[in-house]
């Protein structure tokens, strides 16, 4: 046998031992547990949540919108990590690359913030205040809403209610 392929043998032996084992004690398992079922170990399980029949709310997509972005930061580091080891092999041409590299990646986080990807709770709206309304001539009302109007003085809507009641 060739010495270069028998350096490999030892973990040839180690694989099929680790799936005999496996195949093993499944099958073991198999045969020697308990086979009572129940309505408990046939439901499914989530750390202590009783299932219920209906899911209350869906995932809004800003929860994947974060999870994304620490996939992006687990990549920058898978990225970084082996640059700084080898920073000085690489030379210029590898700080170069690394740098648009960071700036890309810079960019997108800055992108994402803008968006409010990081923003958790409940939306707040945004409260814009109203212009001041102008006023027309005539204490008391606004020349916004009156085009099509006609106008009644205050004294006279006053009276007219006045002759309603007495009426």
């Amino acid at each position: 046998m060739n010495s270069g392929l028998a350096e490999y043998l030892p973990v040839l032996v180690l694989g099929v031992l680790a799936v005999v084992f496996v195949l093993l004690s499944i099958v073991a398992s198999r045969l020697l547990a308990p086979q009572r079922s129940t309505n408990a170990k046939l439901a499914s399980y989530e750390c202590g949540i009783v299932d219920q029949a209906a899911i209350p709310e869906r995932f809004p997509v800003r929860f994947y919108l974060v999870a994304m972005l620490f996939i992006m930061f687990d990549i920058e580091i898978v990225f970084l990590y082996p640059w700084a080891v080898a920073n000085a092999e690489l030379g210029l041409f590898g700080f170069m690359a690394m740098l648009i590299f960071v700036v890309i990646f810079f960019l997108s986080f800055v992108y994402e913030l803008a968006m409010g990807g990081l923003e958790w709770g409940p939306r707040k709206r945004r409260v814009v205040p109203l212009p001041p309304a102008t006023r027309s001539g005539v204490t008391g009302v606004r020349t916004v809403g009156l085009a099509g109007r006609e106008f009644v003085p205050a004294s006279s809507s006053q009276s007219s209610a006045a002759m309603a009641e007495a009426g």
